[in-house]
């Protein structure tokens, strides 16, 4: 039985905060596709999206917590408060991901960046 999309993005989202790569591309399918929202490609695949999140992980200040999420059939929006490392010190900024899941697994995601802040 294929998870629901949910478990999918929730088992996603805990992978990402554990910076654990292999649990994290088994949310993804192998040919799924990141996007920024209504623009470019940023990876297809498992072999570009694992240094894009590898590059994420080194960051040690890393976290994402989720403030709210929407669930519309496969479909899930999250937005989110990320923590991260900038060349300027640790800072947030708000992002919005919508993920597509089909077949158990997240398809296609697409993400739109908010303002980084500097704490």
């Amino acid at each position: 039985m294929k998870a629901h999309p949910l478990e999918v993005v929730q088992r996603q989202l805990v992978a990402y905060n554990a910076k654990d790569i292999d649990g994290l591309l088994a949310t993804y399918a192998v040919d799924a596709e990141q996007y920024t929202l209504h623009g470019e490609r940023l990876a297809k695949g498992h072999e570009e999206m694992r240094p894009r999140f590898l590059a994420r992980f080194a960051e040690p200040d890393l976290s994402a917590r989720l403030i709210s999420r929407t669930v519309m059939g496969n479909v899930i929006v999250d937005f989110e408060s990320i923590i991260r490392n900038f060349p300027e010190g640790v800072g947030t900024l708000e992002m919005l991901c919508i993920y597509e899941v089909q077949n158990g697994f997240i398809q296609k995601a697409s993400f739109a960046t908010g303002e980084k802040r500097i704490n």
